[in-house]
């Protein structure tokens, strides 16, 4: 099937837009993997895993709330809390008809895929995560303020493009030297609006996932980046050791986004795992 957009509706009132692709051959079961990326990408980013994943597995790319094509929690009612976007997450799946993925989150959304996996471990196969920091320190949010008064004064008052446009310019951030790629990452980075990405950055302020660790019990393949800005290899390590029986792949690459300047190695390590716990299911 070719790729299929749908937004889902949630009790809330707030949308999530999905896209979906599956090339598995129908008449075999196939497993879902949920990718969840990170903050001020969206689903259109992670394009060139699909080829690699939706051969074997249903691929549904997950747009966050305020990011793409999602609805950015406007509503004053709202409460933007972690118990929230994790229930969002859970009534996606529960709208598909979803029993259970295998969840990759990159970056701060490896954050949200370890409390599903402590909190929900009944709807994981298993959690992926990919670059990702357990907590954001004042280091990180200053550097995201980029001189304003705080992270979402700076996204309001640049916008996404500006804020984008500033990311860029930090060592570790982006991988690829390509200006084509840069200028199709900053485009891309403005179809979120800037009010959106705010919100989700205050939500993203207090979020911390380290103390969910010790409680998650189903596999973890962790990709750790060399030369992350957003997190040092020291981290993935504790991450590791916190998380019983984690595997960890470290990727060397040159920034944070190594699903794109190494992707093949990091869908290799994917495919290798995956495929590791079909065998020993079977």
């Amino acid at each position: 099937m070719p790729s299929t957009d749908s937004l889902i509706h949630h009790p809330n009132g707030q949308t999530s837009h999905i896209v979906e692709d599956n090339f598995s051959d129908p008449w075999k079961p196939c497993e879902t993997i949920l990718i969840q990326h990170g903050f001020a990408r969206h689903a259109a980013f992670w394009y060139h895993w699909v080829p690699v994943l939706s051969r074997q597995y249903r691929v549904i790319r997950r747009d966050l709330r305020g990011h793409g094509l999602s609805s950015t929690g406007d509503d004053p009612k709202y409460d933007y809390s972690v118990q929230t976007i994790c229930d969002e997450i859970i009534d996606t799946l529960d709208q598909l008809k979803i029993d259970r993925v295998h969840f990759l989150g990159e970056s701060t959304s490896g954050m949200l895929g370890e409390i599903l996996a402590a909190r929900h471990p009944e709807r994981l196969h298993s959690l992926i995560i990919c670059s990702s920091p357990t907590w954001l320190p004042p280091a990180a949010l200053n550097l995201f303020a980029f001189g304003q008064k705080d992270w979402p004064t700076a996204l309001r008052q640049v916008g996404s493009r500006g804020w984008g446009e500033a990311l860029a310019r930090v060592p570790g951030t982006l991988s690829i030297t390509d200006p084509e790629y840069t200028s199709w990452w900053k485009d891309q980075v403005a179809v979120s609006s800037a009010e959106g990405l705010a919100k989700y950055a205050i939500f993203l302020s207090t979020l911390d996932s380290r103390p969910y660790l010790k409680d998650i019990k189903i596999p973890v393949l962790i990709l750790a980046p060399v030369n992350s800005a957003a997190t040092k290899l020291e981290e993935q390590r504790g991450i590791k050791e916190a998380i019983p029986n984690a595997e960890m792949v470290v990727i060397n690459g040159k920034g944070h986004e190594i699903y794109v300047e190494m992707a093949a190695e990091c869908q290799d390590a994917v495919l290798k795992f995956l495929h590791g716990l079909r065998a020993s299911s079977s």
